[in-house]
């Protein structure tokens, strides 16, 4: 029987193995996809830090984020979780990680955008501390509305 151990999320650094399965995650929108190229240069940036959780092999969601020299926040540019693989906190797991990524990098909050209508992006963000702090009309590809919203750490 296999432990329990071995089939536990693990978090850990995007590398270009994982480009296909990156490409896999943003293939669940229909929109506002980030292109091979964009992810390639993500995850070699000394500026982003791109990460994976996978399980057995199998990558179940990323986060990006991202780290400008000159701003006190990191931003948190993408979190997705694969369909499968919802509802089992994994994005609670990339979260969490996010914000330890940018503490360590010397980040005193963690911005980002949401579309207005993602509930369920929004309710994960609001229960790990994030208030909306403004809202930018028209931001994605289909002409949705975005909110921002930031934690301080």
């Amino acid at each position: 029987m296999e432990s329990l151990l071995s089939t536990a999320p693990r978090l850990r650094d995007a590398c270009l193995a994982d480009l296909p399965a990156l490409l896999a995650l943003e293939a669940q929108f229909p929109g506002d996809r980030m292109s091979l190229r964009a992810l390639r240069h993500a995850i070699v940036s000394p500026g982003a830090r791109f990460r994976v959780v996978e399980r057995q092999g199998e990558v179940l969601g990323d986060a990006l984020l991202l780290l400008r020299r000159d701003s006190p926040a990191a931003r948190l540019y993408s979190l997705i979780v694969s369909a499968q693989a919802r509802g089992q906190g994994i994005a609670s797991l990339l979260l969490a990680d996010a914000e330890a990524q940018a503490r360590q990098s010397g980040r005193h909050a963690v911005r980002l955008e949401v579309r207005a209508d993602n509930a369920a992006a929004i309710r994960l963000y609001e229960r790990a501390g994030y208030r909306v702090f403004g809202q930018r009309s028209g931001y994605y590809d289909d002409g949705a509305d975005a909110l921002r919203m930031q934690k301080p750490l």
